[in-house]
């Protein structure tokens, strides 16, 4: 049999990394509890998908690459071991934040916030600590904020098989991550808590779809060079579409403030927005985005090359750092604004502009350590 040409390693795509950088962002303004800014002036506030299924996806678009040229040179072996020692990384992290969370939440609730750690439901892990620990190491009991990064461990625990199937089967292969899907919302398939006062933050068998969604595409721009034909002729339609499926979006966000004068006409339910189990229209809206960003924002522009453009590029690279780093500083700045809510209007900004800064200059931090280890090699 002959051997399948390893693909070159694709340029780093600056788009990707402000793209992240942004959604980063946004990310951490939204988990600011009480701010004007983290309600109202992200774009997850005026359409039916926010940030987290655009970081799911791409983290499957870029993970699909990943596989498919490490599978391509070592094997689809090697490319499976590659993705679980990711995955076992990521993992240790999400104890390390788990740990380290609960330290701060237990720390405030002993001062100044009494309560805050059943608020945020760690009670069943204070309430039977033996008992929470399987939940704990399988990642099924997720206090706030802590069902994040579950959902990108499983789903990388889940591409080498994925990917197996995308090598006989081709794109066919979607159609068992999206009967899975189905499978949520027509019979109820859904991943078990272990947590009696908590849920899951991202039901595994609906997330996936996008995961591998992202999975495919990814490894299709590898070995063909691009991801999806924009210039074929049906294309104009799936824009057409996309554009609709934004606008609705507005729309209905519109109408649930209150803002159009035919109020009510169709009602805010999970099965529209529910994000645990990832809404259809949910999921629509998320591909819609992510097919009209890829097909008009082109990879390199000069606006990329600006000062702010190269800080939220920087921000991306170390998408997984900022996100933990974000976690803490956010909940610090909704301890403020709880804590003095008279100033809310003065903090909020004051917060989240601060945040921004310490988030950026971290990222910069990293990226200058990571450029002297290149250079400094060992003797």
């Amino acid at each position: 049999m002959t051997p399948r040409p390893v693909p070159a390693r694709p340029a780093r795509d600056t788009r990707l990394d402000i793209i992240r950088g942004w959604l980063q962002l946004t990310i951490f303004a939204s988990h600011v509890a009480g701010s004007f800014i983290g309600g109202w002036l992200i774009y997850g506030t005026w359409g039916l998908s926010d940030s987290s299924e655009q970081f799911v996806f791409l983290s499957g678009f870029t993970l699909g690459s990943v596989f498919a040229r490490k599978a391509a040179r070592d094997g689809w072996h090697g490319g499976a071991a590659d993705i679980l020692r990711r995955a076992w990384r990521l993992y240790r992290v999400h104890l390390m934040v788990f740990a380290l969370y609960l330290g701060m939440v237990l720390a405030a609730g002993a001062s100044i916030l009494p309560g805050e750690p059943l608020r945020m439901g760690w009670g069943f892990l204070l309430r039977d600590p033996v008992g929470a620990v399987p939940g704990i190491a399988t990642m099924l009991y997720q206090p706030a904020f802590m069902g994040i990064l579950p959902i990108f461990v499983w789903c990388m625990l889940l591409l080498p098989g994925f990917a197996w199937l995308l090598d006989r089967w081709g794109g066919q292969a979607m159609l068992l991550s999206l009967a899975v899907y189905a499978c949520v919302h027509l019979f109820g398939l859904h991943t078990p808590s272990l947590g009696p006062d908590t849920g899951i933050a991202f039901d595994l068998f609906a997330w996936q779809v996008l995961f591998m969604a992202g999975a495919w595409l990814g490894r299709r721009a590898l070995l063909h060079g691009r991801a999806l034909p924009f210039e074929a002729p049906w294309a104009k339609w799936v824009t057409a579409a996309a554009v609709a499926m934004l606008v609705l979006g507005v729309v209905l966000r519109l109408d649930w403030y209150g803002f159009l004068p035919w109020h009510g006409w169709m009602p805010d339910t999970t099965l529209v927005v529910g994000k645990e189990r990832l809404a259809l229209p949910r999921l629509l809206h998320a591909f819609a985005l992510a097919w009209l960003v890829a097909a008009y924002v082109p990879r390199e522009g000069g606006w990329m090359r600006t000062r702010a453009a190269a800080a939220v590029a920087t921000i991306g690279r170390y998408s997984l750092e900022v996100f933990c780093l974000g976690l803490f500083l956010s909940w610090a700045g909704s301890t403020l604004l709880r804590l003095d809510p008279a100033w809310m209007p003065l903090l909020d900004p004051l917060i989240v502009a601060a945040g921004t800064l310490a988030l950026a200059r971290f990222a910069r931090f990293l990226d200058g350590r990571r450029a002297v280890a290149r250079v400094v090699q060992p003797a």
